[in-house]
């Protein structure tokens, strides 16, 4: 059932089209009726209906029985059959990688965070990566013919259109997208990390009807995901939000891109690991301290985060003179885009206030004050899963977005 709706869309007809509008609109809307629906697709009734009764019929839609209403005909709801195929998604870290499994109706239905693995740029860890998430398929033992695509989340520059990546696992001349699908045995797709995390809070996070946001992932490096009328932009390339890049600063210190003053070397997760080392070092004082005397380089950024949460004075300034230096960056983009909602999300943003108040206030000193009253700040909803709850709803949307 699954393999014959994907040959359809792969075929490209009027009817798959329809289909696929269909679907889309149950992906973002939930259930409905026909009438709205044929409202919402500036289509007749009856051929909607006669959509609907097929997609039934095929397993895709269910009826969920009648809507309660005020007199007259009660209309049936319709939606998606949540059994009729499954979707994956990859979220990989530094050190981990997260993997889950949703159903068609977008539930959560399997869920490992943090399996052990080593993120380098060798085709050993591509290897790693595939068998991690061909295990995972086996120990869901689901029908594997139902897994309609996996979405794996890599960070630097990558283009979801073409499936390459220019930044990790580059080593041929053919699609990542394209190896990935041979080596699991499905449909795979790849987007940014920050990208999917962005999509994450806005499928199931805290985005309450806004549609024109911007996420801020300060995690080990520094993107953003944006969102423009309610669409992902992603620019010609796939390459937009690369805001850790800016050069910004008069400094030597050398960003991991190769050039030298970018805002990722003085404000975001290496940058924070970087400078506690040279403080601690130097003679300052922090519950860390002995822990970088006996491992150095070895301390991660979760520990660091643990020691902020703990109140650790020299972690949590640390902390604070980041969140300045990105508020006023971020008060340009606000300048820039007007936008509704700005999020705060990735490993730093698990500081909660004290990564968010240094940014509200640079934010207010730096930005117009008629532009900024539109946009609310907020701290990411979905926390550590907003990057593997992103990947699951790309994988499913890349399959039927118009």
């Amino acid at each position: 059932m699954t393999q014959e709706l994907l040959k359809e869309i792969e075929m490209g007809s009027k009817n798959a089209l329809i289909k696929k509008r269909i679907i889309t609109h149950y992906i973002y809307n939930g259930s409905s009726t026909i009438t709205d629906l044929s409202k919402e697709l500036d289509l007749s009734v009856p051929t909607i209906t006669k959509f609907i009764y097929e997609m039934c019929e095929d397993g895709y839609i269910n009826d969920y029985g009648k809507l309660e209403t005020t007199g007259g005909r009660h209309p049936s709801l319709y939606g998606l059959n949540p059994e009729s195929g499954y979707f994956i998604g990859v979220d990989i870290k530094k050190f981990s990688i997260n993997i889950g499994l949703i159903n068609f109706k977008g539930d959560m239905i399997e869920l490992k965070m943090n399996i052990p693995y080593k993120f380098e740029n060798t085709s050993e860890a591509l290897e790693e990566l595939c068998k991690l998430i061909s295990n995972f398929i086996k120990k869901t033992g689901i029908n594997t013919e139902k897994i309609m695509n996996i979405c794996i989340n890599i960070s630097g520059r990558v283009n979801p259109d073409s499936g390459y990546s220019f930044s990790m696992f580059n080593f041929s001349e053919r699609p990542l997208a394209e190896i990935l699908t041979e080596k699991i045995g499905h449909p795979v797709c790849i987007d940014n990390d920050t990208r999917a995390m962005t999509y994450g809070e806005y499928m199931q996070g805290c985005v309450t009807g806004e549609k024109n946001i911007i996420f801020v992932n300060i995690s080990w490096g520094l993107g953003i995901g944006i969102i423009i009328d309610g669409k992902i932009y992603t620019g010609k390339s796939g390459f937009s939000g690369e805001f850790g890049h800016i050069n910004v600063f008069e400094n030597e210190i050398l960003c991991h891109c190769g050039k030298k003053g970018c805002l990722e070397t003085e404000a975001s997760g290496s940058a924070l690991h970087r400078i506690l080392l040279e403080r601690i070092n130097s003679g300052e004082n922090s519950i860390l301290s002995n822990r970088i005397n006996i491992k150095g380089d070895a301390l991660t950024l979760d520990e660091i985060i643990g020691a902020v949460n703990k109140e650790d004075l020299l972690c949590i300034e640390i902390v604070e003179e980041i969140g300045q230096k990105l508020g006023k960056q971020i008060a340009g983009l606000i300048n820039i885009f007007n936008p509704e909602l700005v999020i705060i999300g990735g490993t730093l943003s698990l500081t909660d206030d004290y990564i968010a108040q240094p940014i509200k206030t640079a934010i207010r000193k730096y930005s117009l004050n008629l532009v900024n009253q539109d946009s609310a700040i907020m701290l990411s909803k979905l926390r550590d899963k907003a990057g593997i709850i992103g990947a699951c709803m790309l994988a499913r949307s890349r399959m039927f977005e118009c």
